[in-house]
């Protein structure tokens, strides 16, 4: 391996922290590398070529009180897949939150955990306000270029997905919304196009928008809602997109109050917002289903008149704690997919009767599902989740579902050993949907060290056909995607 440091940055952390993410495989990055020639054990295979980026949240000052993982400042990892050989490069993001917190040397806006009305300053971003836009939960590519975004709505950060190079902030020729853009934007391979959604507090509440192949806003509409909700993640079709109204929400009267706190509303239903992609508000067609919240969806499409919706249903949405629980434990339960107890799910829209059929995929607890990226809005067969360690956020193992027979192969990555949302890569020239390899960020604790692993798409049970070393152990994080080289460059 040639490793060389791009650059160091000070932390202002405690030095002897014991917060559990900020520790162990959550535990932050500071320098940022350059290196090729990686080693290997075992074979990189030839017909890889691309990029398999991830986003991770890597504090460098302390909250101002409670800190929540997802407040950390985003660092993005990339590594570059051609010929056999594989280099690797990770940055933090560049935005405006952390150079102004840099120069400050304190922090100086209110996390998730803390009240809006802590923050030092009075500007900010996000969904609730006074909030730094971290950057640091999900990361797309679009027209050739890396897009990383913040989970309650800000803006989108440039970058070259090779390099990493800071490349600004999106703009969209200067109709990016004010609103901001919630992570969770989905590229359609097939047409180029961009999907996206935005939330907050203001009235109509939520807003969809499509960019074009040629990077331009060609479409942005309201979405009323009932109050100020918690939407996630969206879902497309061929020609529709799915957005939510899912009744797990800040509880209105604290809200009242300036306090944002999550509560269950069993009483509602779940509601689906289902609109023609270049659809107007008046054409949207709600749909009710069983009360739920749904972190994430795996895809959606069309089949005959109806709209097929797979995703992980929480059985669960906020579990209970018992007598004494700490302050950590009542923050960080949402965190927990097991507490939250979240197993693949169906729904089923029937355009011609608006009526909502649902139904169990599994009785397995995961999350996080990829799937072949081609295949985004378009009927699928596998799903790609990760499993989780209980009580923590954490993932200890992937397994391929395959929703046609229901079977599911599954593979532990060991003791200590965590990765990261595992994403599909087609091999060059493949043609079916699991043709091709399965890539994991994995913090291995035991031996101090991270790699990246490689799986055969088409036998996940046995294990990693090669793992590539990385010059540090990096930190756990939230979401992934893969790039193929011939994305790579914009249209």
């Amino acid at each position: 391996m040639k490793a060389t440091v791009h650059a160091r940055f000070a932390s202002q952390l405690p030095a002897d922290d014991d917060h559990p993410y900020r520790t162990g495989a959550w535990r932050p990055q500071t320098t940022e590398w350059d290196a090729s020639e990686l080693d290997a054990a075992g074979e990189i295979p030839a017909d890889l070529a691309g990029v398999y980026l991830r986003n991770t949240e890597n504090p460098l000052i302390a909250s101002r009180g409670l800190y929540h993982p997802f407040d950390g400042d985003g660092m993005l990892h990339a590594i570059s897949f051609q010929d056999g050989e594989a280099s690797y490069r990770n940055r933090f993001v560049r935005t405006l939150g952390l150079a102004a917190e840099q120069v400050a040397g304190h922090a100086l806006w209110a996390g998730i955990a803390e009240r809006p009305d802590s923050a030092r300053r009075s500007d900010g971003w996000g969904a609730r306000g006074r909030m730094k836009d971290a950057s640091s939960t999900d990361v797309v590519v679009h027209r050739g270029i890396a897009l990383s975004s913040f989970y309650q709505c800000g803006d989108l950060y440039r970058l070259d997905p090779r390099t990493l190079a800071d490349l600004g902030r999106e703009s969209w020729s200067g109709r990016f919304p004010p609103e901001g853009v919630s992570a969770h934007a989905k590229v359609d391979a097939a047409t180029g196009e961009l999907l996206f959604f935005g939330y907050g507090k203001q009235a109509p509440y939520m807003h969809y928008g499509v960019v074009s192949r040629a990077g331009e806003l060609v479409h942005y509409v309201d979405v009323p809602l009932p109050g100020p909700r918690l939407p996630h993640d969206m879902a497309f079709t061929e020609r529709f997109a799915i957005l939510n109204d899912c009744p797990l929400f800040w509880d209105p009267a604290a809200l009242a109050k300036g306090v944002h706190a999550n509560r269950f509303f069993p009483e509602l239903p779940t509601r689906f917002a289902i609109v023609p992609r270049r659809g107007r508000t008046d054409e949207i067609r709600w749909f009710e289903a069983a009360p739920t919240f749904v972190l994430h969806w795996i895809n959606a499409f069309e089949e005959g008149d109806e709209v097929v919706l797979d995703g992980f249903f929480q059985h669960d949405p906020a579990p209970k704690l018992p007598e004494g629980a700490s302050l950590h434990d009542k923050l960080f339960r949402f965190l927990d997919i097991h507490a939250l107890r979240a197993r693949p799910h169906r729904w089923r829209f029937d355009l011609r009767t608006g009526k909502t059929r649902e139904e169990p995929l599994s009785d397995r607890v995961m999350e996080f599902g990829k799937i072949d990226p081609r295949r985004a809005g378009r009927p699928h067969r596998y799903a790609y989740n990760v499993t989780g360690v209980p009580g923590a956020f954490l993932f200890d193992g992937l397994v391929k579902h395959d929703l046609a027979t229901g079977r599911e192969e599954a593979y532990a990555f060991g003791p200590g050993v965590y990765g990261s949302e595992t994403v599909m890569a087609p091999r060059l020239g493949s043609a079916s949907e699991d043709d091709g390899y399965l890539l994991s960020f994995v913090s291995d604790l035991p031996n101090d060290r991270s790699e990246c692993w490689i799986f055969s798409a088409q036998a996940v049970g046995d294990g990693p056909i090669a793992r590539v070393s990385l010059p540090e152990r990096i930190s756990s994080g939230t979401h992934a995607c893969w790039a193929p080289a011939e994305a790579l460059s914009s249209p």
